[in-house]
């Protein structure tokens, strides 16, 4: 099982000279399961993905979406393989149903005139679209297990724990942790995971002056993942604010505070069971 970091950022991407041993790109992170390929988010990451696909990948695609925020789709309009016609992508997200809405008409709305100049139809891969509700257990493939559970998101969101031969990843952004108490509904999904990927847009000093903007902190990562006793903590979702220098000095304090986390790059690989 291979887990591969295409965009870390949140909120949206940057370009400069100060984010370069990060990345810039927003959210999207791949896991391939033997020969099953599955992909978290379409921020900007996903392009990069994309073409790594029309090289190396099947033509079996499952893309699941934490939720519909624009740096979590804002890529997806220039993810090559939707263009392909050898490539069937199914599409997953489960915030929406419970709101009357679908993901298929979050992606096509993003897709219109006079904000963008071509329509989803010009995609001649085949694309599928499930909406489900966060909680639920997708059966995407045997021998895969993927769980879900509601995020504290505005809009809501989805976390994913996807389970492989013996191995759990955990895909948890965007959410919001209150203060003081542990939320037992991501601590269920965790629980032993070897990889959890989380929401560390802010530090615990930020985070006070930004109560309700639906994210979390990387010492609350810690906490969670040591809670549950999960083995390895992704600082993920990098606010776009904070730049090498910053990040050099999480990734410093996040060993000190507890050797398993550490800061997720663009373009690392993690594979199980060597990671």
């Amino acid at each position: 099982m291979d887990v591969t970091f295409w965009g870390v950022r949140g909120s949206l991407p940057c370009s400069s000279p100060d984010h370069v041993r990060y990345g810039g790109n927003t959210s999207c992170v791949s896991l391939r399961c033997g020969s099953i390929d599955l992909v978290f988010d379409a921020g900007t990451g996903i392009r990069q993905y994309g073409q790594w696909l029309s090289k190396h990948g099947t033509h079996q695609i499952a893309l699941l979406l934490s939720h519909t925020h624009w740096d979590h789709i804002n890529g997806f309009p220039f993810f090559s393989p939707a263009y392909d016609p050898r490539f069937n992508i199914a599409i997953y997200a489960g915030h929406l149903k419970t709101q009357g809405m679908s993901v298929k008409q979050v992606l096509e709305s993003q897709m219109t005139a006079p904000t963008f100049p071509i329509t989803m139809d010009t995609m001649s891969s085949t694309l599928s679209f499930t909406d489900f509700i966060a909680g639920e257990t997708i059966n995407l493939a045997p021998h895969v297990e993927i769980k879900t559970a509601n995020l504290n998101h505005p809009n809501h969101a989805t976390g994913y724990r996807v389970t492989y031969q013996g191995y759990s990843v955990c895909y948890v952004t965007d959410t919001e942790h209150q203060l003081g108490s542990i939320n037992e509904n991501i601590l269920n999904l965790i629980a032993g995971a070897d990889l959890v990927i989380y929401d560390c847009t802010y530090t615990d000093e930020e985070f006070l002056s930004r109560v309700s903007w639906g994210h979390s902190t990387w010492q609350e990562g810690v906490r969670l993942c040591r809670a549950a006793q999960a083995k390895r903590l992704a600082i993920f979702h990098h606010d776009p604010d904070h730049d090498d220098v910053f990040m050099d000095q999480v990734a410093r304090s996040a060993e000190q505070m507890w050797s398993g986390a550490f800061v997720a790059r663009e373009g690392m690989t993690l594979s199980f069971p060597n990671a």
